[in-house]
């Protein structure tokens, strides 16, 4: 039977609202919520991370076609509309090259609880370790249970995994979540000694414990991140050199910064939690630039190509209304960010942020960033930052 669409049928638009969306990664289904604004041939679209909209910076509907695009992402997505569903395609370009992903979604409808079962409870705090090869493997979930709807997020070294949402079935948990950079899947199941054993993305297992039975069990504590990278000689300036937007030579040495106590951040526009914390990098600038304080970005990027990575590091800064210098400073290759910065040790993912003296030596070095789906850890980290942003000002 031919589609309507080819049968030239047209139907009224989409309707303006929320919608459940889904993902398809690898064979995964990868569930999330938009929402959509359409009206006449304009159309703008939001990807929702909890209660925050990541809305598309173009967007149109024309024949029966969705079309949004998010310029700092370098992400698109296209979708046809049969009058019940929109089915189509989510494209950006990563590091291994442009990904595709199968893309549906139907206007939102409430999922009925099953008033027969009371669902296991999950909320609290976890601790998470998990069986990767690479990189750190202990980390803590925190989740909110309301019947059996659950949502929270998951703090690893390198920042949080954004707002994960989903449901208990029985003693199964399933939690999702995409942004329009990750796209996760949770799976897991409690187990009858009180452990969540599961799988996250298809292919990395895990064993959570409730944290105040996580020693008991043999659960490492995670790695503090203001402490899990440093730099090899204290006592000496980092230093680094890079270019600007415009493609001229900047470096540390400059007259912009000489004898200001400096905010470096490791970034990429490719990084969620990135994203997240330059909204507190601009707020400091604001705030304290005035008295001194000089903030760098030193941005590394898929490609390589320089044109397409700037371009790419200045919609990044439209976004946030960054008016601190962004500088290109690589690519994500392996070594890439020891080239530019020689001093540091043991760095661990982006974003690394460095708090430098006047004299530019290191004061302290964070490591990623707790973004607000982490509610109770981003308040304490804007804390620090702050404290420490008015220590360097008074040169303590």
């Amino acid at each position: 039977m031919m589609s309507a669409l080819l049968l030239g049928f047209v139907f009224a638009a989409p309707p303006s609202g929320l919608w459940d969306a889904a993902l398809d990664v690898d064979g995964r289904r990868v569930d999330f919520r938009m929402e959509l604004k359409i009206s006449g041939g304009e159309a703008r679209g939001a990807i929702l991370d909890g209660e925050r909209r990541i809305w598309s910076t173009s967007g149109s509907f024309a024949g029966q076609r969705l079309e949004l695009a998010w310029d700092y992402f370098d992400s698109r997505l296209e979708a046809e509309w049969d009058g019940k569903m929109l089915r189509g395609a989510y494209q950006r370009r990563t590091r291994a090259g442009v990904t595709r992903r199968a893309f549906s979604a139907q206007p939102f409808q409430p999922m009925p609880e099953d008033t027969d079962h009371a669902p296991v409870q999950v909320g609290g705090a976890w601790r998470i370790q998990t069986s990767a090869a690479r990189g750190v493997r202990v980390m803590n979930g925190y989740f909110a249970q309301s019947g059996s709807a659950v949502s929270g997020t998951i703090q690893r070294l390198d920042g949080d995994f954004g707002t994960l949402s989903g449901r208990v079935e029985g003693r199964r948990l399933r939690l999702s979540h995409f942004d329009g950079i990750r796209a996760t899947l949770i799976e897991a199941e409690l187990q009858a000694d009180g452990t969540l054993k599961g799988v996250m993305d298809g292919k990395t297992e895990f064993t959570a414990a409730r944290v105040e039975k996580a020693a008991e069990l043999g659960l490492p504590e995670p790695p503090d991140p203001s402490r899990y990278v440093s730099v090899k000689n204290p006592l000496e300036p980092v230093r680094f050199r890079a270019v600007d937007l415009d493609g001229k030579a900047v470096s540390s040495e400059d007259p912009q910064f000489r004898g200001k106590p400096l905010l470096l951040t490791i970034m990429g526009s490719w990084c969620p939690n990135c994203h997240d914390e330059a909204e507190l990098l601009v707020e400091l600038h604001r705030k304290y630039g005035a008295k001194g304080l000089a903030v760098v970005a030193l941005g590394f990027e898929y490609t390589g190509e320089s044109e397409r990575d700037r371009n790419q590091l200045r919609a990044f800064a439209r976004r946030h209304g960054i008016e601190y210098p962004i500088l290109y400073a690589g690519t994500t290759d392996e070594g890439e960010v020891q080239r530019v910065l020689p001093q540091l040790a043991n760095f661990g993912g982006f974003p690394t942020t460095i708090f430098l003296d006047r004299g530019h030596r290191a004061r302290s070095v964070h490591a990623g960033f707790a973004g607000p789906a982490n509610a109770q850890e981003h308040a304490k980290l804007r804390e620090e930052y702050d404290r420490l942003v008015r220590e360097l000002l008074e040169g303590r």
